[in-house]
């Protein structure tokens, strides 16, 4: 089963993409509802990396335990038709709690220019999710899902800065093709325009 979103934000795709990497940006787009906290000494990276896998600790609104996730980076390149689209993917999977009843959980989330309009992102999102409860949390997802891109557009326009880079100047590295991580057979990039 799946949830699958499409809509254009308000900062440039180079803004979006740093956003998807960020946990702190994680952080804001789900607090208050959903609180992450990281299961290892070292804590959350500054940014997500290929190839990352951390478990956190998820609570409702900071206090009722929601079990534990664990969060698989990886990301790639398209070239499509309109243009470049970069995926990040999550491919970890839930430990504890409600959803570890899933035994699949694939999100994706695909930036690109979007059409027509300039210094703005085509937002596309697709989670898909497997198991004998999905169809149950499924509405529950979806509900989650919707309230998230809410959420994604009111905060994208605080994404739009360049951040300084270790040498002091703005600028953002281009991201490598890390396809081959892929750890699930059959996943599709974040493309679909449809709902389930």
């Amino acid at each position: 089963m799946q949830i699958l979103l499409k809509f254009v934000i308000d900062c440039d795709p180079d803004a979006a993409w740093r956003a998807v990497h960020s946990p702190r940006a994680v952080a804001e787009l789900y607090g208050p509802m959903l609180d992450l906290e990281p299961l290892v000494p070292s804590g959350l990276p500054t940014a997500w990396s290929p190839g990352d896998d951390v478990p956190v600790q998820l609570s409702a609104l900071g206090v009722v335990p929601m079990g534990r996730q664990l969060i698989h980076a990886s990301e790639r390149i398209v070239d499509e038709p309109g243009g470049r689209v970069r995926i990040f993917r999550d491919s970890g999977i839930p430990l504890t709690g409600p959803l570890a009843s899933l035994d699949v959980w694939d999100h994706q989330m695909a930036i690109s220019p979007a059409p027509g309009e300039p210094g703005k992102t085509l937002w596309r999102d697709r989670l898909v999710i497997g198991g004998p409860t999905a169809p149950a949390l499924w509405p529950v997802l979806w509900g989650m899902w919707q309230w998230r891109a809410a959420r994604i557009r009111s905060l994208a326009p605080t994404w739009a800065h360049d951040p300084e880079t270790p040498e002091g100047k703005p600028g953002h590295e281009p991201v490598a093709d890390h396809g081959a991580t892929q750890s699930r057979p059959g996943a599709a990039p974040a493309t679909d325009e449809r709902n389930e």
